[in-house]
């Protein structure tokens, strides 16, 4: 809690000097607010950043949480935002292609997939292999779903086949099926077993089958304060943002 304490008041020092550090100072006109579009894994995490922003920049943030593809859907459908977080570079791919950017997408965090299970692992899952049980539920997130996509080849690395109960949209709603008792196992990221609390427990994937998730941040063309978009950006690639996001269980960019 000190090391968080201390890496808002860097942040606060980053305003300050934010241009001399590439990414812009806080416009003098300030927006109404800051419209981030972030990746449903990055939840817990972007909360605390944007409340921090929020506290030292006087600009209230406004998070749109969603999967990466459901948020670049929406933006290239017409919704208004300043930042997006991605969970791959797909789908901020989908949004660069829609001349919906206003720079290029900078990478602000890594991820790993683990299997959630219940805490105290009952049913006994030890790696990826036990997923094909038949006598076990699992949950995956829907394939289009950055973490879907990441499980999938995962899976295929480790020559599993998994037949899953249903397949989410969003990598939050596939925990959520394990921490309410409805499934098994699902796979998820590292940082969702650390957002989840002790509802439940990680299993780790080795790494000759494991994805590494890229986290890129970008801000929005359509940026109603481009400055100050651009602060948030360059606040998630300080050290003090980085220490918030590590303490979610995200690796470094």
């Amino acid at each position: 809690m000190e090391r968080r304490r201390l890496a808002l008041i860097g942040f606060g020092l980053l305003l300050v000097a934010c241009a001399d550090g590439g990414g812009g100072a806080v416009d003098a006109d300030d927006p109404v607010e800051l419209v981030v579009h972030a990746t449903a894994s990055s939840t817990d995490a972007v909360r605390e950043l944007a409340a921090a922003f929020e506290a030292a920049s006087g600009v209230p943030v406004l998070l749109n949480l969603a999967g990466s593809q459901t948020l670049a859907a929406q933006l290239v459908a017409g919704a208004p935002g300043d930042v997006l977080i991605a969970a791959d570079e797909v789908q901020m791919d989908v949004v660069a292609r829609a001349g919906l950017l206003a720079g290029e997408p900078v990478t602000v965090a890594t991820n790993e997939l683990a299997i959630a299970v219940e805490a105290g692992d009952p049913r006994g899952v030890s790696g990826l292999a036990d997923l094909a049980r038949p006598d076990l539920i699992i949950v995956l997130a829907a394939e289009e779903v950055p973490a879907g996509r990441y499980a999938r080849e995962a899976l295929a690395r480790a020559g599993v086949d998994v037949r899953p109960a249903s397949r989410e949209q969003s990598v939050r709603a596939a925990l959520a099926k394990v921490t309410q008792g409805e499934a098994d196992a699902a796979i998820v990221y590292a940082s969702d077993i650390v957002a989840a609390g002790g509802r439940v427990d990680g299993v780790s994937i080795p790494a000759r089958y494991n994805v590494v998730a890229t986290y890129p941040a970008a801000v929005l063309a359509g940026a109603t304060a481009p400055d100050t978009a651009a602060a948030f950006v360059a606040f998630l690639r300080s050290a003090a943002g980085q220490d918030v996001l590590r303490a979610y269980g995200f690796g470094r960019p």
